[in-house]
């Protein structure tokens, strides 16, 4: 069985040296973000294709049907291993400012911070190929689908759905728990990016130090007020809708770039765990 440790060190060394995780002068949006460190160090979580978590992921109350199982991926797969990326203390200090638009920082995190979580994953499917595993990417492959009704697929809010979601993976893989804005709490906070992968090496399944779905979350409410978009509540959770409106609002605005991440920053949740008598 593979040890979580080695991987966990493996992408901390490349996450610090990789050039893709610093913003170049060709596409700072200004000259004092030329430089910019995008990410911290990795959390890695871990957990057997065979959890009965990832089955719990089909009722209708988590994601429904239409949720593929690790072995609908990949057949002979044995682990699956998530990965969350933590944005640097400057972009989610420069986000934490102004309450209706995202900051430059955070708009380079989004944009150019998913291109090198892209190659991230690459490299470490490199890496575990090299160990003579083989890997799938369920977000790489053609069966993966999002925001979009496949056929023979009904659902009433189809649109913001997707047949793999990297969030409850993440949860399922021991990182963290869900919060009020639907983001994943994990042990270096909400604001960053996350991504998986299924392989034939079986690696060592990351406790998970919870239960609930929401044991991370203090339900202070603090990203309520810091929704432009109105589109949290204690009685709802987000609505997706109004969210989304929000996000095709700034990827006219900030084109070719978009984000918001203002429910991940400024809040207790930001950078760790937050404890119940934690205040903004």
């Amino acid at each position: 069985m593979k040890d979580l440790d080695s991987v966990k060190k493996e992408l901390a060394y490349f996450v610090r040296q990789a050039a893709g995780n610093y913003i170049n002068e060709e596409q700072a949006l200004s000259r004092e973000l030329a430089g910019m460190r995008i990410y911290d160090a990795p959390l890695v979580g871990a957990a057997s294709v065979t959890d009965t978590l990832f089955r719990e992921l089909k009722k209708p109350q988590a994601i429904g049907e239409h949720f593929m199982l690790p072995g609908d991926w990949m057949p002979e797969g044995k682990s699956v291993l998530s990965v969350f990326l933590p944005y640097t203390e400057e972009i989610k200090r420069a986000n934490a400012g102004d309450n209706c638009e995202p900051a430059p920082e955070w708009l380079h995190g989004r944009v150019e911070g998913q291109t090198f979580l892209t190659e991230v994953c690459g490299h470490l499917k490199e890496k575990i190929e090299a160990l003579g595993g083989r890997v799938l990417v369920p977000t790489w492959d053609e069966r993966f689908w999002k925001t979009e009704s496949p056929k023979g697929v009904e659902m009433q809010d189809y649109e913001f759905t997707s047949n793999w979601s990297e969030r409850h993976v993440a949860y399922t893989c021991g990182l963290g728990t869900f919060g009020l804005s639907r983001g994943l709490i994990t042990k270096a906070g909400i604001a960053g990016r996350l991504f998986s992968l299924i392989t034939d090496l079986e690696f060592e399944p990351l406790p998970r130090e919870y239960e609930g779905l929401y044991d991370y979350c203090t339900g202070c409410g603090a990203c309520i007020g810091r929704c432009p978009a109105d589109a949290i509540s204690l009685e709802k959770g987000k609505e997706h809708r109004p969210c989304g409106q929000f996000m095709d609002y700034t990827k006219e605005a900030y084109a070719p770039r978009y984000g918001c991440g203002k429910c991940q920053t400024g809040v207790p949740c930001e950078s760790g765990i937050p404890t119940k008598t934690e205040n903004i």
